[in-house]
């Protein structure tokens, strides 16, 4: 059920990674998960993991480190089948117990359901991310197909933050020649502070490859039509598809963050051994 790392990624403080679900119902048009890479032959089929509490209760209580075990590699805990099966929930009751910390990934306000946990959790370490990509909800509709809008995650954060749970948003990708303007990251910057955001984790353009580049320019194709020749113009078979402006919004980021008391990149559980005590532990 948990993946492990050899140690915590230095960009979200991942020491395990758990997928509930194969698939995702939020259909982002960019979305790496479509790469040949992870197998996944139909992203539109969704599997559900059923006998994740207990697999994952087993794994817990085998773990000799204790790291944070993060939600949302893959696909998103908080699609709209969660609703039905609450797989995410009882998982992470099962790590309220063991007295794991955590680290929630998603584009849903779906996770507002779960504060009562997360608030728990949070005594140890609790972080709440929101893939913000745009501020205009009229594209998120666009290129986050199935997930709430921008503004919807914008609220969700405003709830966690008034109720002291550590969040912030994932600002990648940022999709060229549809994102990478001044207008959207001065705006998405407002956003987090107006919204008690602490941290922005960000990446000034995108990945593509293989099944993920067809689907993607299929997608531009029907939504934007004409984009995808100045992609394959300017990238070729890139995997690596920086915004041409990257640095230029860059700096315009740091200095709003500055400005605004927002972290570039956030901080990360800190392991004290496995029997830390009930309050909030120190960052790194």
């Amino acid at each position: 059920m948990l993946s492990s790392h050899s140690k915590p990624d230095p960009w979200f403080g991942c020491k395990y990674t758990m997928n509930i679900y194969r698939g995702c119902q939020h259909q982002c048009i960019y979305c790496d998960s479509r790469s040949e890479c992870y197998r996944i032959e139909n992203f539109n089929d969704i599997l559900v993991k059923i006998n994740a509490p207990e697999k994952l209760t087993q794994e817990l209580s085998s773990k000799r480190v204790k790291g944070t075990v993060c939600f949302g590699s893959m696909n998103d805990s908080y699609m709209p089948i969660e609703q039905k099966y609450k797989l995410t929930r009882k998982c992470l009751d099962i790590i309220r117990q063991f007295r794991f910390p955590i680290h929630l990934m998603t584009k849903s306000d779906l996770v507002l359901r779960d504060l009562d946990i997360i608030k728990e959790i949070s005594k140890v370490y609790a972080a709440v991310t929101f893939t913000i990509t745009t501020s205009s909800d009229a594209i998120s509709r666009k290129v986050e197909v199935g997930a709430p809008v921008s503004s919807k995650r914008f609220a969700a954060m405003k709830k966690l933050s008034d109720n002291g749970i550590y969040t912030g948003i994932s600002m990648m990708p940022i999709l060229p020649f549809i994102e990478d303007t001044k207008e959207n990251i001065e705006s998405i910057v407002m956003g987090v502070k107006e919204s008690g955001g602490k941290y922005i984790i960000p990446s000034i353009g995108m990945t593509l490859r293989d099944r993920q580049r067809d689907y993607y320019y299929k997608k531009l194709d029907e939504l934007f039509p004409g984009l995808s020749d100045r992609y394959r113009k300017t990238y070729g078979g890139s995997y690596s598809c920086e915004c041409p402006n990257a640095g230029e919004l860059y700096s315009l980021l740091v200095d709003l963050c500055h400005k605004n008391n927002i972290q570039i990149g956030m901080n990360h559980y800190q392991c004290k051994g496995v029997d830390e005590e009930d309050s909030q532990l120190g960052f790194v």
